[in-house]
């Protein structure tokens, strides 16, 4: 018995091997795959967020796709419960703030988040903890180069068809 390779294309746990770009409407790159290094990645496991996944679905190896992703299915819209103010004393005293400056913070449960300086006041700093892309159009450019079959919940080989 043979395998129908022509019959592969992405479905959940595949294992995916893509170049991709991803860009904002004005044509500004905000992540790319290196020529040399394509990105390789399961289904499902939270390297993409769902909304760039979804758009994966069913395709094969050689395919391409070029799709405009609504903000609502990219990094959703920028909520203003995620700006807080912060005393300038939480930051070390020979760092250098300036609006626009993006810094990693540690979340109490030790998760790391990236944080963009929005505003500084005499002995507070506004930070901006929405995604960097929440509230743009994306625009997602993909070229699958593999797909390997992923593993169903039971641990055995899943067909390539979702």
């Amino acid at each position: 018995m043979t395998a129908d390779i022509e019959a592969l294309t992405i479905g959940p746990g595949s294992e995916v091997l893509m170049h991709f770009t991803l860009s904002l409407a004005d044509g500004t790159v905000a992540d790319s795959t290196d020529e040399d290094e394509p990105l390789r990645f399961v289904m499902g496991d939270g390297t993409l967020i769902e909304g760039l996944e979804l758009v994966l679905y069913g395709l094969k190896p050689g395919d391409r796709q070029c799709l405009s992703i609504d903000p609502r299915d990219a990094f959703g819209f920028p909520d203003e419960d995620n700006i807080h103010t912060m005393p300038r004393s939480e930051f070390p005293a020979e760092m250098e703030l300036e609006a626009g400056l993006i810094i990693s913070f540690t979340t109490p449960s030790g998760e790391e988040v990236p944080g963009a300086i929005q505003e500084l006041k005499d002995d507070e700093v506004v930070v901006d903890f929405n995604h960097p892309l929440a509230g743009n159009e994306i625009i997602f450019d993909v070229e699958i180069l593999e797909i390997k079959p992923g593993l169903n919940l039971t641990g055995q080989d899943s067909p390539g068809n979702p």
